[in-house]
């Protein structure tokens, strides 16, 4: 179904394309029509040209390709906005840096509005052509209240521009879910709704049909708002593993410096290894060994056994948040501000590199941790990479018991995305320079 999706787009940006070629062929077999603007070399084609690209740019912000799930109004809207501003740029950029005159610019804004005449009549053509091969548009599950699930049925049917083909069978694949219906769905028709990573979007109020007393209007003109959005499971984000790799290698060289400096210390606080690797589930539930500095003593597992077995009250604190505010267990002085500071996860870069885990994410736990949480919110902790940072980190840290974590892991899980990377990343130098929670 993303692929359909793919494939849809991709057609639109096609049918942009060609009448973009079209019509610059046109002006470059029209008498002197290109030459306008006092220089030998065809400027308004140039123009054209440079506020077409701006043009597709800002239609594929909007998600104009292939743009299912907006209502008519809403795609002349962001189309003609989309036109409007890039005419508007390229009038700058043209009259400012090219030097065009006004009949260059009148001509450019008259190619302009042919444009997108023609781009409109080609996307009809396009959808014609979509659905006479087998790609109507994205198949969807309608639910909710009797009369309004045939009546949404029924609109979608007669507009196969909103893209949404609704099926009938309730095992049949399909995309998203619509909600229509007068009260919200209550959390586990939720969950049920958006099993498999499937969209689910209350439908807002139609022409013979209100619903949830919300207009398209207020919120873009889509058709309804999307309580859960669709996101495909155990990929990792292009984009995010982009950021990552251009990131990573520049902290890696910063941090070398401070994670060998550190190292140093631990070995004169006790000697031994200053690393270690502790294997902790990644992304599909594989085994990963994240590589940390230590921060412990190394008989550290047995101190810990046997604090656990005299002290009911550290066996309550370490059940509750799986660590000890006051642990025997760390290297004095070096451990407590590694810890603290979290230089000691500094070496997860390398992970970070290898792919193994991300930058943002949630933190891969160890196993004893893992056990403590339910199955299925595991299984959903393990359909994304694991990350150096995350939620838990700027928020909570170490103060944070099991309940708190799942809660601030889930909620990532739902709404993540590369602005809430990045600004997760953003915000973990001061989480960590204010030290909450970190013990």
């Amino acid at each position: 179904m993303a692929g359909q999706k793919a494939k849809a787009g991709a057609a639109f940006l096609l049918a942009d394309g060609l009448v973009v070629v079209a019509v610059l062929w046109a002006l470059f077999h029209v008498r002197n029509g290109g030459a306008l603007g006092g220089t030998g070399r065809p400027l308004v084609p140039d123009l054209l040209i440079f506020s077409a690209i701006v043009q597709i740019g800002l239609k594929v912000a909007v998600g104009l390709y292939p743009g299912y799930g907006a209502l008519p109004e809403a795609r002349l809207r962001h189309n003609a906005l989309a036109w409007l501003g890039a005419g508007m740029i390229a009038t700058i950029a043209g009259l400012g840096l090219a030097g065009a005159g006004l009949a260059a610019i009148a001509l450019l804004w008259a190619c302009l509005g042919v444009v997108g005449l023609l781009q409109a009549s080609a996307a009809m053509v396009v959808r014609r052509l979509l659905r006479a091969n087998g790609l109507p548009g994205l198949p969807v599950r309608v639910v909710g209240e009797t009369e309004a699930v045939e009546e949404l049925a029924k609109r979608l049917t007669d507009d196969p521009g909103i893209g949404f083909v609704p099926v009938h069978e309730e095992d049949a694949p399909h995309y998203a879910v619509l909600w229509a219906a007068t009260a919200l769905p209550d959390r586990q028709q939720l969950e049920a709704l958006s099993a498999g990573g499937r969209e689910v979007i209350l439908v807002s109020d139609l022409p013979k049909l209100p619903l949830s007393g919300v207009s398209p209007n207020r919120h873009g003109g889509d058709l309804g708002l999307r309580l859960v959005r669709a996101r495909p499971c155990g990929l990792p984000d292009p984009l995010k593993r982009l950021t990552d790799l251009c990131l990573v290698v520049p902290l890696l060289v910063l941090a070398a410096p401070v994670v060998l400096l550190g190292a140093l210390l631990v070995r004169l606080a006790d000697p031994g290894p200053a690393f270690y690797v502790q294997p902790r589930e990644g992304q599909g539930g594989r085994r990963i060994g994240i590589l940390k500095l230590r921060t412990m003593y190394l008989d550290s597992e047995q101190m810990l056994s046997d604090l656990l077995e005299r002290n009911p009250e550290a066996r309550a604190e370490w059940a509750e948040h799986f660590k000890l505010r006051r642990d025997p267990r760390v290297l004095p002085f070096i451990g407590h501000f590694l810890r603290a500071s979290s230089i000691d996860e500094l070496p997860q870069l390398w992970n970070v590199l290898r792919g193994e885990m991300s930058l943002v994410g949630p933190r891969p736990f160890p196993e004893y941790h893992l056990e403590a949480m339910p199955p299925a919110f595991r299984a959903r902790r393990a359909m994304v990479v694991p990350g150096l940072t995350g939620l838990w980190q700027i928020s909570e840290r170490g103060s944070a018991d099991l309940a708190t974590a799942q809660a601030l892991d889930d909620h990532y899980i739902s709404v993540r995305s590369f602005w809430g990377d990045l600004s997760i990343l953003l915000r973990t130098l001061p989480a960590v320079i204010g030290r909450r929670g970190a013990f």
